[in-house]
């Protein structure tokens, strides 16, 4: 059952903050039917684990092997936002200034209206050809029949995530890094905090304010905790 006094606590912070930041991972999204990427997947094929499948050696090495994987473990078309993504989205249509910096590719903060939206990992909603740089639709990835191809040139598609292997951003982080040095609160929710670099950015906070909103695991203790679904618990949160 959710503590009534932490979500009036949280109710008034977010009442009171001036620039805030939601740090959200895979556990964000798992009320919309997207599976969270450590627990779902599991083993593949020979062995493989997620991480290996969906990393940058393994792309070049089995694009079909890749795409077998990623259509069908990471590519949500259907999912739809739910309380949490349109709660945040509510939140700044009402005047608050609300960064959103997420590790999850599947775009529903933006479906849900929030405008900013940083993605540290990218997103299944940009597609490019290696060869002639054209771009492609999520549909036209996900109904290709196996490897995507340039229908220009061609060329192989490659989704506009980042896989393992390959750097972040530097756009997206200095972007981050400045959105956290500026909040005074920072909502982190739905992550295991374990994918690195993206978990050691919330360390460049430096309010006092912090909130951690998480089912059944919490490995910061230094930090307001709520032992909930981050859906249910922004369900709760009214907008003034």
């Amino acid at each position: 059952m959710l503590n009534k006094e932490k979500i009036e606590q949280l109710q008034k912070w977010i009442d009171e903050a001036k620039h805030i930041v939601f740090f959200g991972g895979a556990g964000v999204s798992t009320e919309s039917g997207i599976p969270d990427f450590r627990s779902a997947t599991g083993l593949y094929t020979n062995n493989l684990s997620a991480e290996e499948i969906v990393s940058h050696e393994y792309f070049f090495q089995d694009p079909d092997g890749f795409y077998d994987f990623y259509k069908n473990k990471m590519m949500y078309l259907d999912a739809k936002p739910n309380a949490c993504h349109r709660k945040l989205a509510e939140l700044e249509k009402h005047g608050k200034d609300i960064t959103i910096v997420t590790q999850n590719i599947d775009g529903l903060h933006q479906m849900a209206g929030s405008s900013k939206v940083l993605e540290l990992h990218g997103t299944i909603y940009k597609n490019r050809c290696l060869s002639c740089g054209k771009s492609f639709s999520a549909k036209y990835v996900k109904e290709a029949e196996g490897v995507p191809h340039c229908d220009d040139c061609g060329g192989l598609v490659k989704p506009e995530v980042v896989l393992y292997g390959e750097a972040l951003d530097e756009e997206v982080i200095n972007k981050t890094i400045l959105a956290l040095k500026q909040a005074d609160l920072l909502i982190v929710g739905g992550t295991s905090l374990k994918v690195y670099p993206a978990a050691s950015f919330i360390d460049f906070y430096q309010g006092q304010r912090k909130v951690f909103i998480n089912l059944n695991d919490n490995p910061l203790r230094d930090y307001f905790y709520i032992d909930a679904k981050i859906g249910e618990v922004f369900s709760l949160i009214k907008t003034k």
